[in-house]
């Protein structure tokens, strides 16, 4: 039982880790594409301040993760590993694809996927679907209006300076909002491994009679996300960075100052939510203040379908790996 538990631990970090690299453009893709930072500097900066995260948001989306989405009484091995199967497949198809989807949504649909095929829909916790749910229109929605409104702020108050000033200011500016933006992202996409080991370790015994998350799973995750980070992830960062719009310093800090926002008051809120979506969002509202023609709405409607599809796509997958599972013995 014992080393089982070890191997699924090691898959949900495998799963953090590409989780990094898949959503390496969320961190860099704005301060790559504005030439701010080179694509090597930029993934070093991401990952250190996704590791640095693990210091000062806590553990809240990891508890919805590990005890709001599906009952505890219906999780074991078997459901973790098929659900993290099915994140990882999708991970890997839609990066393949360049498609900047949702890694945490991944990881819900396939922990969902896997829990409904075992013991049906009676094993979802309702509330907690219908918040993550929300939440995949509010997140997007919140970050392009922050987005917009940040660079309406920005533009009024250096109105009168030079465009040479300004591109000054803001090329050191971005650092900022990059290293912020980061501490979003390891925050919230960190934690939802966080709480897939810890529901592991809680199901099988191995942390007592209560729920909590370990530090030592903190620093793992942390580390496995920004280890995975430094591997980049080009093909999404020039879907993120160059395809949805043109983007100047000014534009790139506001983009990313919106999605640490938006990241960082979910997290403290225990609400996981995509941070793909959240920057496309503060990306699409910085470019739709120059002009509404100014975004490539056709790149912005394929990640769209990408994200609807990624719930079911990769609970079926979940769901198939569980059956499977089943039917050679596990």
């Amino acid at each position: 039982m014992l080393s089982l538990v070890v191997f699924i631990v090691f898959v949900a970090l495998v799963f953090d880790f590409i989780n990094g690299f898949h959503d390496a453009a969320n961190s860099i893709a704005t301060v790559v594409s504005t030439r701010v930072l080179t694509p090597l500097q930029a993934v070093v900066w991401a990952a250190f301040f996704n590791f640095v995260a693990a210091f000062g948001f806590g553990v809240s989306v990891a508890r919805t993760v590990g005890k709001g989405v599906v009952e505890t009484t219906v999780v074991d091995q078997w459901v973790i590993l098929a659900g993290l199967v099915g994140a990882i497949v999708w991970d890997l198809i839609t990066w393949v694809g360049g498609l900047p989807t949702s890694s945490s949504h991944a990881l819900i649909g396939g922990f969902a996927g896997a829990a409904v095929v075992k013991a049906g829909f009676g094993s979802l916790i309702a509330s907690g679907l219908i918040k993550i749910g929300a939440f995949m229109i509010l997140a997007p929605l919140i970050g392009l209006v922050v987005g917009f409104t940040t660079m309406v702020l920005v533009l009024n108050v250096f109105k009168h300076a030079t465009p040479g000033r300004v591109d000054k200011i803001f090329r050191r500016g971005q650092l900022l909002s990059a290293a912020a933006y980061s501490l979003g992202h390891g925050t919230n996409d960190a934690q939802k491994t966080m709480g897939i080991i810890a529901v592991l370790l809680f199901s099988t015994g191995h942390l007592g009679p209560e729920f909590y998350v370990p530090f030592w799973v903190v620093l793992m995750a942390h580390a496995a996300l920004g280890l995975g980070t430094m591997t980049g992830g080009w093909r999404i960062v020039k879907t993120m960075g160059m395809r949805i719009t043109k983007l100047r310093p000014v534009g790139g800090f506001c983009a990313e100052t919106a999605g640490a926002i938006t990241l960082i008051g979910t997290a403290i809120g225990g609400i996981p939510v995509s941070t793909t979506q959240t920057i496309s969002g503060s990306i699409m509202g910085v470019g739709a203040i120059q002009r509404f023609s100014a975004v490539r709405w056709g790149v912005a409607g394929r990640i769209l379908w990408a994200w609807i599809l990624t719930i079911p796509a990769s609970a079926l997958v979940a769901a198939l790996t569980w059956t499977l599972l089943r039917l050679v013995g596990a």
